[in-house]
């Protein structure tokens, strides 16, 4: 025995600990919790505790109640979890409490180690020979209750000492907590190791005779007494958790598929189906379940459920207002397409006509950039028209099951996304959207951009055949809109089957109503702030814009005033401030840091070889720089800056044009086949294609040989050809509207766009200044100057001579 020293007890449960053991513990009791908290904040006891089990686990610890051997533990790990404690245990040495005390709820007691008994010569001989065959008993043992056998080698090739040995045994064999009680007191390791060896036979013995019993039992029971009392078991299961039997099941679903309203080939179908589950007899084999599943989806598809149409136009027009700011083409085209079915509805239901012939229309594609609310204003119709809305999204869709589903054969088998949309709503003739057609994959699973071929085709729909259903669905009466980006990517079958209204980019004017009137509250009342909290003003969004977003739709936008009002939320909240009010530049600089973009401006002042001309991409439009330079060489030409085929196509044409006119435009022919030629668009990094520059590249060529500057305050574009003349291009509203924001008031065209000016908003049209040619001369004639500088030097310098 050892000196006492004072710890505070965590009382163990239906448990009792050996030393040398390492094992978790859970701690919940309230007890319990203070008495580690205590042995955690004890100094010079290392988080040492002592671990002793209770004589009856269903009371609470209480000083009477507690063995008095237990074992001193170390706390090695702690993690906390709920309201209770995960500890690691390490048992260190045997010890026993003579006495419990409690004192602010926490039970402690002096405790005083105690050592094995010595263990005397001749006794050393039979400890050996009993440790060997307690060890093969536990082998045996840990065999019949199914523990692993490579742990049984490694448990038998141990190095245990005897007193480990029994420790390890005692503490993991199925005994009652005052048998291990009784083995923990046993200070003999000899006496301790018998009382073992007997604890183990009689648990061999007892797993044998359940083996026995288990077999017996087994061979008694013939296949049809066991299925028997299996069914029993599964229909006492199913009674205690609230589910069905067999017959019930098929009651069930035969009263859904009576209220379903179904067409009478679809219920004869669906009744030959019930009726084979019936005679199945056993919902939980594979087959039944398909059935059951396959059952319910018929039932539970909306084969004759409407929402009737509420073609109001007034009402319609101002739901397409309160939704949206500006789109008047496309509010244009969708109260037509709307003021059409009407009169189409009123027409039907004068002759009676059927409500699928009524649904027939177009298929209408919204087609723009992103962000420029081509889903929003799909969701707008659906409100208008008082229909369902489902929107299914085909981004990098590579399946053509998601289309048509899988057949109900394989595993995991479903519906396309379009039925299962319209069973989510409950209607047959929802809008539904088919957003981003242009992202379609294909692969060896099939191509969704054919299936939807079936499913657009107003002549075809009728009786669309989902794979996993196998029943033609009527979806004539669906309202179908697609949405995309791209044109180009959309296959053609498919393209032609749409009706396009194309979704132009914002103005920047727009953009500032839309954020006034839409982004910015919306934004306010995410990050819970109210109006009086953050307030900008036009000023400040109008550097937002600019310095901040470059698109042709609002989402960065969005993004960037969210940021600007999360940041305004956590200084108050912070108590830095109760309210901001962006309203210069230098407010947006301190919220969102230093600007983003760089925007193009107007060249400060004339120079040769540079000419400004117009671009457009899916962010909008915006002015570009082309450079011509000319040097002395062998009549070379270099086009730089990433440019695709066709761009360069536009510069050789170019400078056969200079050419083939040198006279007419003050150049010696003679000259120009000894000068080598470099087009540069900047910015190098970013590719660059297109017809329309070629305007814009012929004006700086011309420039850079004849010495003449370009205007720096007009920009140009358009398509041309050999023989000097300007055709028409495409983007000219985006085109226009990025000059007009990089400061140019004065704009070149082809003269065959002259239509395109009737897209611009009225305020920027009415700043700009156009000119609409028809030739490459005309072009030359507006945008060179008539002074003539020099861009290179003279082809042979003077020598200096010696003085």
């Amino acid at each position: 025995m050892s000196e006492r020293r004072s710890l505070p007890v965590l009382s163990l449960r239906d448990t009792v600990l050996f030393p040398g053991i390492a094992t978790p513990i859970t701690v919940g009791r309230l007890k319990t919790l203070r008495a580690v908290e205590a042995a955690l904040r004890m100094e010079g006891e290392d988080k040492r505790i002592f671990a002793v089990a209770q004589r009856d686990a269903a009371e609470e610890p209480t000083t009477g109640g507690l063995f008095s051997i237990g074992v001193i533990a170390r706390i090695t790990q702690v993690q906390r979890f709920g309201s209770g404690l995960q500890l690691v245990l390490y048992c260190e040495r045997r010890a026993a409490a003579p006495r419990y005390t409690e004192a602010d709820g926490v039970i402690r007691a002096p405790v005083i180690e105690l050592a094995d008994l010595p263990l005397r010569p001749e006794e050393e001989s039979a400890l050996e020979a009993l440790s060997r065959e307690v060890r093969e008993r536990a082998v045996e043992y840990g065999r019949h209750r199914g523990a692993p056998e490579d742990v049984l080698k490694q448990f038998a090739g141990s190095m245990y000492g005897p007193a480990e040995l029994v420790n390890h045994i005692a503490f993991y064999l199925d005994l009652a907590t005052p048998e291990k009680q009784a083995l923990l007191e046993i200070l003999s390791t000899e006496e301790r190791m018998r009382s073992l060896a007997l604890h183990l036979y009689r648990q061999i013995g007892i797993v044998e005779t359940q083996e026995k019993i288990r077999t017996t039992v087994e061979e008694e029971l013939g296949e049809r007494q066991r299925e028997l009392y299996l069914r029993e078991q599964l229909r006492a299961i199913q009674k205690e958790l609230g589910e069905e039997d067999d017959e019930n099941t098929a009651a069930r679903l035969e009263h859904k598929l009576q209220r379903a309203n179904l067409p009478a080939e679809i219920l004869q179908e669906a009744r030959r189906d019930l009726a084979r589950l019936r005679r199945m007899g056993r919902e939980t084999s594979p087959e039944a379940q398909v059935l059951m599943t396959w059952l319910e989806w018929v039932a539970d598809l909306p084969w004759n459920q409407r929402t009737d149409d509420h073609v109001d136009l007034d009402r319609a027009r101002a739901i397409l207002d309160e939704d949206h700011h500006g789109l008047g083409d496309v509010k244009d085209r969708v109260l037509e397409f709307l003021a059409v079915r009407k009169l189409r509805v009123e027409q039907a239901r004068g002759e009676g006509e059927r409500s699928r012939a009524v649904s027939r229309g177009p298929i209408l594609l919204f087609l723009g950039p992103p962000g420029t609310g081509k889903t929003s204003i799909a969701e707008s119709i659906a409100r208008a028209l008082g229909r369902k809305y489902v929107r299914v999204s085909l981004g990098g869709a590579r399946d053509e099951a998601d289309i048509r589903g899988h057949r109900r054969t394989y595993v995991g088998a479903m519906p396309g996304r379009i039925l299962q949309g319209i069973k989510r709503v409950g209607s047959k003739n929802p809008v539904i959207v088919l957003d981003e057609v242009d992202k379609l994959g294909a692969s060896f699973q099939g191509d969704p951009g054919a299936a939807l071929l079936e499913v657009l085709d107003p002549a075809q729909n009728d009786g669309f055949v989902d794979h996993y259903l196998g029943l033609p669905f009527d979806l004539s009466e669906v309202l179908f809109i697609c949405t995309a980006n791209f044109r180009e990517t959309i296959p053609a079958p498919l393209f032609d089957r749409m009706e396009t209204a194309l979704f132009a980019g914002y103005t920047e004017q727009e953009k500032h109503e839309i954020a006034r009137k839409y982004l910015l509250p919306r934004q306010r009342k995410e990050c819970g702030l109210r109006e009086d909290q953050l307030r900008v003003t036009g000023a400040a969004l109008g550097e937002i814009i600019s310095g901040y977003t470059r698109e042709a739709g609002v989402r960065q936008l969005e993004r960037t005033l969210g940021a600007l009002a999360r940041k305004t939320a956590r200084r108050i909240a912070d108590g830095e401030s109760e309210r901001a009010v962006v309203g210069a530049e230098a407010d947006v600089k301190e919220l969102l840091g230093r600007a983003k973009m760089r925007l193009e401006r107007r060249l400060q002042h004339d120079q040769p070889g540079v000419a400004t001309g117009m671009y457009y991409t899916q962010m909008g439009g915006d002015i570009m720089h082309v450079e011509a330079s000319v040097m002395p060489g062998k009549g070379d030409f270099v086009l730089t800056g990433q440019l695709g085929e066709v761009m360069k196509e536009s510069g050789r044409a170019a400078l056969s044009y200079a050419r083939a006119h040198a006279a007419e435009l003050g150049v010696p022919l003679d000259r120009l086949l000894r000068r080598d030629v470099h087009i540069h668009v900047p910015a190098g990094a970013v590719p660059k294609d297109g017809p329309s520059a070629g305007v814009t590249i012929a004006v700086a060529l011309v420039s850079a040989l004849s010495g003449r500057p370009v205007r720096s305050d007009i920009a140009m574009t358009g398509e041309i050809t050999l023989r000097g003349t300007v055709l028409p291009i495409g983007g000219i509203k985006e085109k226009v509207l990025g000059a007009h924001r990089a400061g140019i008031f004065e704009i070149l065209i082809p003269a065959d766009n002259e239509a395109d000016l009737d897209d611009l908003p009225a305020e920027v049209r009415s700043s700009l200044e156009f000119y609409m040619v028809s030739t490459l001369d005309e072009a030359i004639a507006l945008c060179l100057r008539l002074r003539t500088i020099r861009l290179e030097p003279p082809e042979e310098m003077p020598h200096a001579r010696a003085s």
